[in-house]
């Protein structure tokens, strides 16, 4: 008979370095992040990403893990990096001891819908702050408005929760 092999959930946090914060995740720390860490296989990204995701996950999409977010006491949350045709985001996920989902949100990278490209970069802070800058650009131009550009600033709760 066939089975699908489980993962456990140890073996994919394994997958995740605990890095010291903070950290900016931008096109720069991904060339780092993609060097030092395997992709996450198709079977695992099955398993604990892709069933809170919306989008269904074809061939194409990869998956990096970037790193852990240390000194979480109750709860895990690490960061990967997920490639998709003309999107790359890095995503924060957390979940609770027992691997159960609680939360995950975007924090950066970059998207096209053919006419304008958005490029995002976050700072993760040692107190658990996302500052993220956005800001837009159309393909057809070399120019960068700064007037597109936007800040957000999200807060990763003690409880897992992202703010």
């Amino acid at each position: 008979a066939y089975r699908i092999m489980k993962i456990k959930f140890q073996d994919f946090l394994l997958k995740f370095p605990e890095v010291e914060l903070p950290v900016t995740l931008s096109e720069e720390t991904l060339t780092i992040f993609s060097k030092e860490n395997p992709p996450i296989s198709t079977l695992m990204a099955h398993q604990f990403i892709n069933v809170f995701e919306d989008s269904d996950m074809d061939d194409m999409t990869e998956y990096i893990p970037c790193f852990k977010v240390p000194k979480t006491e109750n709860f895990h949350a690490v960061v990967y990096w997920k490639a998709e045709l003309l999107n790359y985001q890095f995503v924060l996920i957390t979940y609770d001891k027992s691997g159960n989902f609680i939360d995950s949100r975007t924090l950066a990278g970059t998207t096209s819908n053919g006419e304008l490209v958005i490029k995002s970069v976050a700072t993760f802070g040692e107190d658990w702050s996302i500052y993220i800058v956005s800001g837009a650009q159309e393909t057809n131009t070399d120019m960068y408005d700064a007037g597109t550009s936007t800040t957000t600033e999200l807060e990763l709760a003690p409880d897992g929760v992202i703010h």
